[in-house]
Protein backbone atom coordinates (compact mmCIF):
# COMPACT_ATOMS: atom_id res chain seq x y z
CA UNK A 1 0.00 0.00 0.00
CA UNK A 2 1.38 3.50 -0.97
CA UNK A 3 0.10 6.40 1.21
CA UNK A 4 0.79 10.01 0.84
CA UNK A 5 0.63 12.67 3.77
CA UNK A 6 -0.09 15.96 2.07
CA UNK A 7 0.57 19.02 4.95
CA UNK A 8 3.58 17.49 6.11
CA UNK A 9 5.19 19.47 8.32
CA UNK A 10 2.16 21.10 9.92
CA UNK A 11 0.89 19.77 13.70
CA UNK A 12 -1.93 17.32 12.14
CA UNK A 13 0.87 16.07 9.55
CA UNK A 14 3.34 15.38 11.85
CA UNK A 15 0.76 13.89 14.22
CA UNK A 16 -0.14 11.34 10.87
CA UNK A 17 3.38 10.42 11.02
CA UNK A 18 3.47 9.41 14.41
CA UNK A 19 0.22 7.80 14.30
CA UNK A 20 1.39 5.77 11.33
CA UNK A 21 4.44 4.49 13.12
CA UNK A 22 2.49 3.45 16.11
CA UNK A 23 0.02 1.69 14.17
CA UNK A 24 0.39 -1.43 12.83
CA UNK A 25 -0.30 -0.53 8.68
CA UNK A 26 1.45 -2.55 6.31
CA UNK A 27 2.94 0.83 4.56
CA UNK A 28 4.99 -0.05 1.26
CA UNK A 29 5.70 3.20 0.26
CA UNK A 30 5.21 6.39 2.19
CA UNK A 31 5.35 10.26 0.61
CA UNK A 32 5.14 13.12 2.45
CA UNK A 33 4.68 16.75 -0.31
CA UNK A 34 4.05 19.85 1.54
CA UNK A 35 4.16 23.85 0.16
CA UNK A 36 7.35 25.59 -0.97
CA UNK A 37 8.16 26.35 2.71
CA UNK A 38 8.81 22.81 3.57
CA UNK A 39 9.56 21.25 0.95
CA UNK A 40 12.88 19.39 1.16
CA UNK A 41 12.38 19.03 5.30
CA UNK A 42 13.57 15.53 6.34
CA UNK A 43 11.15 13.24 8.26
CA UNK A 44 12.74 9.47 10.28
CA UNK A 45 9.45 7.26 9.46
CA UNK A 46 10.15 3.90 10.66
CA UNK A 47 14.04 4.25 10.67
CA UNK A 48 14.24 5.68 7.27
CA UNK A 49 14.44 9.64 6.29
CA UNK A 50 11.84 11.04 4.14
CA UNK A 51 11.85 13.89 2.39
CA UNK A 52 8.82 16.20 1.64
CA UNK A 53 8.64 16.62 -1.61
CA UNK A 54 6.80 20.17 -3.19
CA UNK A 55 2.83 19.74 -3.61
CA UNK A 56 2.53 20.31 -7.71
CA UNK A 57 -0.28 19.56 -10.38
CA UNK A 58 1.02 16.92 -11.63
CA UNK A 59 1.19 13.24 -11.65
CA UNK A 60 2.47 12.23 -8.31
CA UNK A 61 -0.26 10.62 -6.81
CA UNK A 62 -0.17 8.44 -9.80
CA UNK A 63 -0.19 4.93 -7.84
CA UNK A 64 -0.96 6.05 -4.10
CA UNK A 65 -4.16 4.29 -2.65
CA UNK A 66 -4.40 6.79 0.03
CA UNK A 67 -4.07 10.50 0.34
CA UNK A 68 -3.98 12.10 3.92
CA UNK A 69 -4.71 15.79 3.50
CA UNK A 70 -3.87 18.71 6.06
CA UNK A 71 -3.07 21.58 4.25
CA UNK A 72 -6.04 23.75 4.84
CA UNK A 73 -9.16 24.22 2.83
CA UNK A 74 -8.09 26.40 -0.22
CA UNK A 75 -5.10 23.76 -0.79
CA UNK A 76 -7.61 21.27 -0.70
CA UNK A 77 -9.79 22.26 -2.83
CA UNK A 78 -7.24 23.24 -5.38
CA UNK A 79 -5.38 20.26 -5.38
CA UNK A 80 -8.55 17.94 -4.78
CA UNK A 81 -8.56 16.75 -8.93
CA UNK A 82 -4.87 16.83 -9.01
CA UNK A 83 -4.84 14.07 -5.99
CA UNK A 84 -7.52 11.78 -6.93
CA UNK A 85 -7.56 11.56 -11.03
CA UNK A 86 -5.82 8.70 -10.77
CA UNK A 87 -7.98 7.07 -8.22
CA UNK A 88 -6.39 7.61 -5.07
CA UNK A 89 -8.82 8.37 -2.10
CA UNK A 90 -8.18 11.79 -0.10
CA UNK A 91 -9.14 11.68 3.11
CA UNK A 92 -9.43 15.49 4.02
CA UNK A 93 -8.78 17.40 7.31
CA UNK A 94 -10.03 20.74 6.55
CA UNK A 95 -13.38 22.41 5.88
CA UNK A 96 -13.25 22.52 2.32
CA UNK A 97 -16.05 19.40 1.29
CA UNK A 98 -17.45 18.32 4.66
CA UNK A 99 -21.10 19.73 3.67
CA UNK A 100 -20.96 18.71 -0.18
CA UNK A 101 -23.36 15.99 -0.63
CA UNK A 102 -21.73 13.76 -2.30
CA UNK A 103 -18.89 13.91 0.24
CA UNK A 104 -19.22 11.58 3.36
CA UNK A 105 -18.36 13.36 6.58
CA UNK A 106 -16.90 10.33 8.51
CA UNK A 107 -16.48 9.57 12.28
CA UNK A 108 -16.03 5.65 11.79
CA UNK A 109 -17.01 5.10 15.69
CA UNK A 110 -20.36 6.47 14.36
CA UNK A 111 -21.31 6.68 10.58
CA UNK A 112 -18.40 4.22 9.46
CA UNK A 113 -20.73 2.93 5.88
CA UNK A 114 -20.84 5.78 4.42
CA UNK A 115 -17.25 6.05 3.73
CA UNK A 116 -18.09 3.27 1.38
CA UNK A 117 -19.61 5.60 -0.82
CA UNK A 118 -17.38 7.81 -2.05
CA UNK A 119 -18.28 9.16 -6.06
CA UNK A 120 -15.80 12.05 -6.00
CA UNK A 121 -12.94 9.77 -4.02
CA UNK A 122 -13.15 12.18 -0.95
CA UNK A 123 -13.84 11.57 2.45
CA UNK A 124 -14.01 14.67 4.37
CA UNK A 125 -13.07 14.56 8.66
CA UNK A 126 -15.41 16.68 10.45
CA UNK A 127 -14.09 19.35 12.49
CA UNK A 128 -12.27 18.25 15.70
CA UNK A 129 -14.85 19.59 18.32
CA UNK A 130 -17.72 17.93 16.48
CA UNK A 131 -15.70 14.26 16.17
CA UNK A 132 -15.56 14.09 20.44
CA UNK A 133 -19.25 15.39 20.52
CA UNK A 134 -21.10 12.67 18.04
CA UNK A 135 -18.87 9.72 19.51
CA UNK A 136 -20.10 9.94 23.06
CA UNK A 137 -23.39 11.29 21.38
CA UNK A 138 -23.32 7.91 19.86
CA UNK A 139 -23.85 6.00 22.85
CA UNK A 140 -26.79 7.64 23.90
CA UNK A 141 -28.06 7.66 20.56
CA UNK A 142 -28.67 4.08 20.98
CA UNK A 143 -30.77 4.22 24.15
CA UNK A 144 -32.80 6.94 22.89
CA UNK A 145 -33.00 9.40 20.33
CA UNK A 146 -31.59 12.54 21.02
CA UNK A 147 -33.58 15.51 20.13
CA UNK A 148 -31.39 18.56 21.24
CA UNK A 149 -28.24 19.54 22.68
CA UNK A 150 -26.33 22.49 24.18
CA UNK A 151 -22.67 22.19 24.22
CA UNK A 152 -19.89 24.80 25.31
CA UNK A 153 -16.50 24.16 24.46
CA UNK A 154 -12.99 24.47 26.05
CA UNK A 155 -11.15 24.65 23.33
CA UNK A 156 -7.08 24.29 23.40
CA UNK A 157 -4.46 26.58 21.83
CA UNK A 158 -2.90 23.91 19.55
CA UNK A 159 -6.86 23.90 17.91
CA UNK A 160 -5.01 26.73 16.11
CA UNK A 161 -2.08 25.54 15.04
CA UNK A 162 1.83 24.97 16.11
CA UNK A 163 2.25 28.44 16.08
CA UNK A 164 -0.70 29.29 18.35
CA UNK A 165 1.06 27.40 21.16
CA UNK A 166 4.01 29.33 20.75
CA UNK A 167 2.19 32.29 21.07
CA UNK A 168 0.97 31.02 24.31
CA UNK A 169 4.22 30.11 25.37
CA UNK A 170 5.56 33.34 24.53
CA UNK A 171 2.97 35.22 26.66
CA UNK A 172 3.13 33.28 29.99
CA UNK A 173 6.76 33.97 29.53
CA UNK A 174 6.36 37.15 28.46
CA UNK A 175 4.12 38.37 30.94
CA UNK A 176 6.19 36.05 33.94
CA UNK A 177 9.32 39.27 33.07
CA UNK A 178 7.11 42.22 33.10
CA UNK A 179 6.80 42.14 29.22
CA UNK A 180 3.67 43.71 27.11
CA UNK A 181 2.47 39.82 25.50
CA UNK A 182 2.67 39.44 21.41
CA UNK A 183 -1.05 38.44 20.43
CA UNK A 184 -1.28 37.79 16.67
CA UNK A 185 -3.23 34.42 16.34
CA UNK A 186 -6.04 35.46 18.74
CA UNK A 187 -8.40 38.55 19.20
CA UNK A 188 -6.95 39.12 22.57
CA UNK A 189 -4.23 37.69 24.96
CA UNK A 190 -4.70 34.36 25.93
CA UNK A 191 -2.72 33.77 28.70
CA UNK A 192 -4.66 34.17 31.98
CA UNK A 193 -7.56 34.72 29.72
CA UNK A 194 -10.39 32.96 28.25
CA UNK A 195 -11.70 34.54 24.78
CA UNK A 196 -15.68 33.11 23.68
CA UNK A 197 -14.42 33.62 19.93
CA UNK A 198 -13.31 31.31 17.52
CA UNK A 199 -13.51 31.49 13.47
CA UNK A 200 -15.69 34.15 12.49
CA UNK A 201 -19.27 35.43 13.39
CA UNK A 202 -21.80 34.71 10.98
CA UNK A 203 -25.51 36.85 10.86
CA UNK A 204 -27.28 34.47 13.65
CA UNK A 205 -24.66 35.83 16.06
CA UNK A 206 -23.08 32.14 16.18
CA UNK A 207 -19.17 31.52 15.15
CA UNK A 208 -18.65 29.17 11.85
CA UNK A 209 -16.87 27.11 14.46
CA UNK A 210 -20.53 26.86 15.98
CA UNK A 211 -22.01 26.33 13.29
CA UNK A 212 -19.97 23.48 12.11
CA UNK A 213 -21.07 21.89 15.08
CA UNK A 214 -24.48 22.28 13.94
CA UNK A 215 -24.35 21.38 10.50
CA UNK A 216 -21.88 18.40 10.69
CA UNK A 217 -23.54 16.45 13.49
CA UNK A 218 -26.83 16.66 12.00
CA UNK A 219 -24.88 15.26 9.07
CA UNK A 220 -22.63 12.65 10.57
CA UNK A 221 -25.71 11.35 12.45
CA UNK A 222 -28.03 11.16 10.02
CA UNK A 223 -30.55 12.75 12.45
CA UNK A 224 -32.61 15.87 13.07
CA UNK A 225 -30.88 16.93 16.29
CA UNK A 226 -30.45 20.36 17.55
CA UNK A 227 -27.20 21.75 18.85
CA UNK A 228 -26.79 25.01 20.03
CA UNK A 229 -22.76 25.91 20.87
CA UNK A 230 -21.02 28.59 22.43
CA UNK A 231 -16.77 27.91 21.26
CA UNK A 232 -14.94 29.08 23.87
CA UNK A 233 -10.49 29.16 23.87
CA UNK A 234 -9.09 28.26 26.65
CA UNK A 235 -5.46 28.68 27.91
CA UNK A 236 -4.88 25.07 27.34
CA UNK A 237 -1.95 23.70 25.11
CA UNK A 238 -3.50 20.66 24.05
CA UNK A 239 -7.00 18.68 24.09
CA UNK A 240 -10.04 20.15 23.73
CA UNK A 241 -12.98 20.15 26.67
CA UNK A 242 -16.50 19.92 26.18
CA UNK A 243 -19.44 20.69 28.73
CA UNK A 244 -22.20 18.86 27.25
CA UNK A 245 -26.42 18.60 27.75
CA UNK A 246 -28.42 16.95 26.19
CA UNK A 247 -32.01 16.08 25.77
CA UNK A 248 -33.45 12.48 24.55
CA UNK A 249 -37.10 11.34 23.22
CA UNK A 250 -37.31 9.07 26.36
CA UNK A 251 -35.55 9.24 29.61
CA UNK A 252 -32.30 7.54 29.94
CA UNK A 253 -30.98 7.10 33.86
CA UNK A 254 -27.68 7.94 34.75
CA UNK A 255 -26.69 4.33 35.30
CA UNK A 256 -27.72 3.53 31.31
CA UNK A 257 -25.50 6.44 30.54
CA UNK A 258 -22.61 5.37 32.21
CA UNK A 259 -22.93 1.90 31.12
CA UNK A 260 -23.72 2.86 27.52
CA UNK A 261 -20.11 5.15 27.70
CA UNK A 262 -18.54 2.63 29.31
CA UNK A 263 -19.11 0.06 26.60
CA UNK A 264 -19.23 2.90 23.46
CA UNK A 265 -16.62 2.37 20.86
CA UNK A 266 -13.33 4.16 21.28
CA UNK A 267 -14.58 5.66 24.59
CA UNK A 268 -13.12 6.13 27.91
CA UNK A 269 -15.32 6.61 30.95
CA UNK A 270 -13.54 8.36 34.04
CA UNK A 271 -16.57 9.48 36.48
CA UNK A 272 -15.95 8.78 39.88
CA UNK A 273 -16.52 12.42 41.48
CA UNK A 274 -16.00 12.01 45.10
CA UNK A 275 -12.47 10.53 44.31
CA UNK A 276 -11.76 13.00 42.09
CA UNK A 277 -12.15 11.37 38.81
CA UNK A 278 -13.43 13.32 35.74
CA UNK A 279 -11.63 13.95 32.30
CA UNK A 280 -8.87 16.60 32.03
CA UNK A 281 -6.39 18.13 29.46
CA UNK A 282 -3.69 18.03 31.31
CA UNK A 283 -4.25 13.44 31.34
CA UNK A 284 -5.79 13.25 28.29
CA UNK A 285 -3.45 14.99 25.92
CA UNK A 286 -1.29 12.97 23.42
CA UNK A 287 -3.97 9.87 24.15
CA UNK A 288 -6.27 8.12 21.37
CA UNK A 289 -10.08 7.78 23.14
CA UNK A 290 -12.68 10.13 23.93
CA UNK A 291 -12.73 10.60 27.64
CA UNK A 292 -16.17 10.95 29.36
CA UNK A 293 -17.13 11.98 33.49
CA UNK A 294 -19.39 14.37 35.44
CA UNK A 295 -22.29 12.14 34.19
CA UNK A 296 -25.56 13.29 35.78
CA UNK A 297 -29.11 13.97 35.19
CA UNK A 298 -30.48 17.61 34.28
CA UNK A 299 -32.42 18.75 37.37
CA UNK A 300 -33.65 21.34 34.89
CA UNK A 301 -35.25 18.44 32.59
CA UNK A 302 -36.55 15.22 33.07
CA UNK A 303 -35.35 13.91 29.95
CA UNK A 304 -31.70 15.96 30.05
CA UNK A 305 -28.27 14.61 30.73
CA UNK A 306 -25.25 16.72 31.42
CA UNK A 307 -21.88 15.25 30.87
CA UNK A 308 -18.25 16.41 30.28
CA UNK A 309 -15.90 15.31 27.71
CA UNK A 310 -11.96 15.89 27.24
CA UNK A 311 -10.53 14.44 23.75
CA UNK A 312 -6.82 15.58 22.14
CA UNK A 313 -7.91 17.18 19.00
CA UNK A 314 -5.14 16.80 17.05
CA UNK A 315 -5.28 12.64 17.51
CA UNK A 316 -8.85 12.03 17.86
CA UNK A 317 -10.04 15.51 16.49
CA UNK A 318 -8.13 15.56 13.36
CA UNK A 319 -4.84 12.80 12.25
CA UNK A 320 -6.49 9.81 14.85
CA UNK A 321 -9.88 9.81 12.93
CA UNK A 322 -8.03 9.75 9.62
CA UNK A 323 -6.32 6.76 9.87
CA UNK A 324 -8.89 4.76 11.57
CA UNK A 325 -11.01 5.42 8.55
CA UNK A 326 -8.09 3.86 6.27
CA UNK A 327 -8.02 0.95 8.85
CA UNK A 328 -11.22 0.22 9.07
CA UNK A 329 -11.32 0.47 5.25
CA UNK A 330 -8.38 -1.68 4.82
CA UNK A 331 -10.42 -4.76 7.24
CA UNK A 332 -13.43 -4.31 5.26
CA UNK A 333 -11.56 -4.91 2.09
CA UNK A 334 -10.09 -8.02 3.53
CA UNK A 335 -13.56 -9.22 4.65
CA UNK A 336 -13.20 -8.57 8.66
Amino acid sequence: MRIAIVGASGAVGQEFLKILEEHDLQIDELLLFGSERSAGRTYMFRGRPLTVKLLQHNDDFKGVDVALVSAGAGTSREYADTITKHGTLMIDNSSAFRMDADVPLVVPEVNFEDALDTPRRIIANPNCTTIQMVVALNAIEKLSHIRRVHVSTYQSASGAGASAMRELEEQHKSLAAGREPVVEKFAYQLAYNVIPHIDVFTDNGYTKEEMKMYNETRKIMHSDIEVSATCVRVPVMRAHSESIWLETEEPVSVEAARKAFAEGEGIILADDPQNKVYPMPLFSAGKEPVYVGRVRKDIASPNGLAFWCVSDQIKKGAALNAVQILEKLIDRSNGR
